[in-house]
């Protein structure tokens, strides 16, 4: 499977990734730029996760609202909550929910691929909201959690990229332009 996605909403990547956990077959999925949130939930459930060397993953960090659970809970500690609206203090028993529930199909999923205390420690920090929610996990970060990364990307999967590329949208993301090159023409070099 190649994933290239900024994410989205967390119900839909939570089926996709119990549909290929609960696959027979061997699951690898290919990173070429990006799979962030709702992707990386995807590409954990994997057994193999292939990365470009400068692609990433993102945290999974529940958002409610549009605002970040952790931030949410955070502001209301901040606070207290005799000084925030009604509003804030259902938000905030949201977003503790939903950390709950988001870091436990983390640690379900990864407790197949890795050692408990690993799958402990990593679905915390996926999930913690310590970092924005756009935070590039990189290859060596994510090998540093215990994950097995390989940057052996096959060359048709760039190929295939290359077929379809990204109309701009108002959406904040990884804007992937691909680049055709080719043999230098004349004029294409500014010395000649």
């Amino acid at each position: 499977m190649i994933l290239h996605t900024p994410g989205g909403l967390a119900l839909a990547a939570e089926q996709i990734a119990r549909a290929l956990v609960d696959h027979k077959g061997k699951v690898t999925v290919f990173v070429p730029h990006y799979a962030m949130s709702g992707g990386t939930l995807i590409a954990l459930a994997a057994n193999e996760i292939v990365m470009d060397a400068n692609a990433v993953l993102g945290p999974v960090d529940p958002q409610i609202g549009g605002l970040p659970a952790a931030s949410i809970l955070k502001a209301v500690e901040l606070k207290k909550p005799l000084q925030v609206s009604d509003e804030v203090l259902i938000l905030a028993d949201m977003a503790a929910k939903a950390r709950i529930e988001v870091a436990a199909f983390v640690f379900e999923t990864l407790q197949k691929r890795m050692p408990k205390d690993k799958a402990t420690s990593l679905a915390a920090a996926l999930t913690e909201g310590s970092v924005m929610h756009d935070f590039p996990l990189t290859v060596d970060i994510l090998r540093k959690t215990g994950l097995s990364i390989s940057t052996d990307m096959p060359r048709n999967v760039y190929e295939l990229m290359d077929l379809y590329p990204q109309a701009g949208t108002n959406r904040s993301s990884v804007l992937y332009v691909p680049v055709r090159r080719g043999p230098a023409t004349r004029g294409d070099n500014p010395t000649s």
